[in-house]
């Protein structure tokens, strides 16, 4: 499930595979990017802010800018504009040479790293949306989302909405809660989901969490009694799986026994043995234990 620690891991693949090393080729595969070149580019460093991947790259000195018209003058960020597709218009890198290739796995793209001339095996091609070729490792971008190239210093107009990174160095617990308080009326379980609050929680972290802490999905954010340890715990569980892929908020990496209510509909709860039930949330489905997470607006 690529959520926050999922995305964390992934940067950190693309890092070991691709961080000061010169692009020898690359392939986008969508429109918006079609035709651009990164051949020479050097890639800085791969990082991540809530579930979006930056991967921030050095255009060599004069590179025109991608989806630059010749001769059109100027430099991104330096009254160059922002195309509506996400690429830079007009100019060329000149002094603004620092670019970010912004993605978003949401619920199933992936990054592979691959060793070259090795085959890239995890999924069918018709998936990849953006190959990065360097000397010592071969990037395979599958179904990706939301993939712009962008100048760095414009990176706050894609990620510039998200509320505190759990797995980021600026981890603000006090802006989240103040931020969740902000909507009173939201039910926790949107509340958690919304990037805007705290970036990072999916639909597992937030069905897990919400067990946890004994508090139905279906509540209002007001009458959450502690959403100082509601916030406090999410963070703790996204960071206990950082740096591994299997998800677990159990404590065991056994296969079917890693989650408490996450994908365990009419199971056993862990707890009392009630039944696990599994209902719409808005947009996404929410599980959950009817007996150690009461609530009486619950269906």
């Amino acid at each position: 499930m690529p959520e926050g620690d999922t995305v964390w891991n992934t940067a950190r693949v693309l890092q070991r595979a691709l961080a000061g090393a010169r692009l020898t080729g690359s392939d986008f595969r969508v429109p918006q990017l079609a035709g651009t070149d990164l051949t020479g580019w050097t890639v800085r460093e791969s990082a991540s802010r809530g579930k979006h991947l930056l991967l921030r790259l050095t255009a060599p000195a004069g590179t025109p800018a991608p989806g630059a018209t010749p001769g059109s003058g100027g430099t991104p960020g330096a009254g160059g504009t922002s195309g509506a597709d996400g690429t830079a218009a007009g100019g060329t890198s000149g002094g603004g040479r620092d670019w970010t290739l912004h993605s978003h796995l949401r619920m199933d793209g992936a990054w592979r790293a691959y060793a070259p001339g090795e085959r890239w095996a995890a999924r069918p091609a018709h998936l990849i949306r953006v190959v990065l070729r360097s000397a010592g490792a071969v990037a395979v971008g599958y179904h990706l989302h939301e993939l712009a190239l962008i100048p760095t210093d414009q990176e706050e107009s894609l990620v510039g909405h998200l509320g505190p990174d759990l797995l980021g160095p600026d981890w603000d617990p006090a802006e989240a809660v103040r931020r969740l308080a902000a909507q009173p009326d939201a039910t926790i379980g949107e509340a958690l989901l919304d990037q805007r609050n705290l970036a990072g929680v999916g639909n597992l972290y937030k069905c897990e969490v919400l067990f946890l802490r004994g508090v139905s999905p279906w509540t209002p954010v007001g009458a959450v009694p502690d959403l100082t340890g509601t916030v406090a715990l999410a963070q703790r569980l996204l960071a206990a799986n950082r740096g591994r892929w299997t998800q677990s908020t159990t404590g065991s990496l056994h296969r079917g026994q890693t989650s408490y209510v996450y994908g365990r509909r009419a199971q056993p709860c862990r707890r009392c043995g009630t039944a696990i039930r599994k209902e719409e949330l808005g947009e996404r489905v929410t599980y959950w234990c009817p007996v150690c997470q009461p609530d009486r607006s619950a269906p």
